[in-house]
């Protein structure tokens, strides 16, 4: 092997980003045409401004090993800052609309700079208990100050209001679609700035503290004031979707510091995947999906979500970014199309399972909570009766045959995948030797 090492140099602008962030600018430009109904775009405004709370809070978590607990503090709080300068704008301040953004970001970044210098104070699981304290303190405090959070009611606001560079030329933000256009331009900017800031040396240093802080402290680096700076980053870009916020909805309430919100940043931003840039987008699109679809179709939604979050703790805990990379990783060395028919294997016994599960917990539902409503309902629009044991007993059995089905289509899953990592081990020891 050579002695001589070449230096490395980082280009930001190389083929392969170029290609990237065109195709992720092309996909926000032309999304609200497949959007054919107002519930539709508004599902895309709701996706794009969770990606960006989910992105500040992996700054948190993947980046610097930082487990928050309160992480709605900074983006409720910029929330309302944003509604109160919308209402001063409706009141005669010159200031644009699209800039509301911006006053929700720095809104987060003066918190952040003053919440996050308790709460960095101590790392770890200290860190993540004031977290904690800290987002309940604010929570309690929405409630007891109504002059600023405006109580129970909360506080709402006009987005068409005020003066406007663009005003003229017909940019009143009054059309959803100009909301959306808005929220995407943001996302797109926003979400340069946090990848920038992954290459930054303060970003590269998280990583280290977040690898090793001891190790960090041994060759001369503030543990402490690196989380500092990592907090108020994210605080800002947190504030930035929760400025998007006040302009989407109109109105700032207290359930938006509230802890269960902090704890669906947690969750779905590691369902994305922690590890990856792009897995708290994915979360987004899981969070979205779970509070406005899933929660359409059945009362016991979050059942579900916390047993998809269990089985990706202990199977994937990766998220699904890692399992869309390990797939990845088997198309370039040839052995996805080994995979298909155990894949389809799974999906199909894996449905049958599903829907006897979900028959099982939809009949328990309609018995305890639902009664009132009669015992009738549909799962996957096949009829049943929670009063008819037949119901139940269809129910059980092909939750029991599903799931033994299931359990073999795993297990020669499992045999072709281990096959197959064996492969590519080898092809990568070649490889390897081939350099040496």
């Amino acid at each position: 092997m050579s002695s001589t090492l070449k230096p490395l140099h980082f280009k930001p602008l190389n083929g392969v980003r170029i290609v990237v962030w065109s195709a992720f600018a092309l996909v926000l430009l032309v999304m609200p045409l497949a959007a054919q109904s107002s519930f539709a775009l508004t599902l895309l405004c709701l996706t794009g401004i969770a990606a960006m709370a989910c992105m500040s809070y992996n700054m948190l978590l993947g980046q610097a090993g930082m487990l928050s607990f309160g992480h709605a503090v900074y983006t409720g709080l910029g929330s309302f800052v944003a509604i109160h300068a919308m209402n001063k704008i409706g009141g005669g301040w010159w200031l644009p609309m699209w800039l509301i953004p911006l006053v929700g970001g720095f809104a987060g970044l003066a918190f952040g700079a003053l919440l996050g210098f308790v709460t960095t104070r101590k790392a770890g699981t200290p860190f993540s208990m004031i977290t904690l304290g800290v987002g309940e303190l604010v929570f309690a405090a929405a409630l007891m100050f109504p002059e600023f959070f405006g109580g129970e009611a909360g506080i709402n606001s006009n987005r068409t209001g005020g003066a406007g560079w663009f005003k003229d030329l017909g940019l009143t933000f009054g059309p959803q679609i100009q909301v959306y256009y808005l929220i995407a331009i943001y996302l797109f900017v926003c979400t340069g700035a946090m990848y920038a800031f992954t290459q930054t040396p303060l970003g590269r240093i998280a990583n280290a503290v977040r690898d090793n802080a001891e190790r960090a402290e041994f060759v001369g680096y503030d543990t402490r004031w690196v989380r500092y700076l990592i907090v108020m980053v994210s605080s800002f870009f947190a504030g930035v979707a929760g400025g998007l916020t006040a302009i989407n909805v109109e109105a700032a309430t207290a359930d938006l510091l509230h802890g269960v919100r902090s704890g669906g940043y947690l969750l779905f931003t590691f369902l994305g995947g922690v590890g990856f840039f792009f897995g708290p987008i994915i979360g987004a699109v899981l969070l979205v999906f779970a509070l406005v679809v899933l929660s359409e179709f059945t009362k016991a939604w979050q059942l579900y979500v916390g047993i998809i979050f269990l089985i990706m703790v202990v199977f994937a805990p990766g998220g699904f970014s890692a399992l869309i990379m390990l797939n990845l990783r088997r198309v370039k060395y040839g052995e996805w199309r080994k995979m298909r028919w155990p894949y389809a294997g799974m999906f199909v016994t894996g449905l049958i399972a599903l829907w006897g599960f979900a028959a099982v917990v939809e009949m328990a539902y309609q018995v305890q909570v639902a009664a009132g409503s009669g015992s009738a309902l549909t799962v996957a629009r096949i009829p049943l009766d929670s009063a008819n044991a037949a119901s139940w007993a269809l129910a059980v059995a092909v939750l029991i045959v599903g799931g033994i089905a299931f359990e073999v289509s795993r297990r020669k899953f499992r045999r072709v995948w281990n096959a197959g990592e064996e492969r590519i081990a080898e092809a990568i020891k070649k490889a390897e030797a081939a350099i040496v």
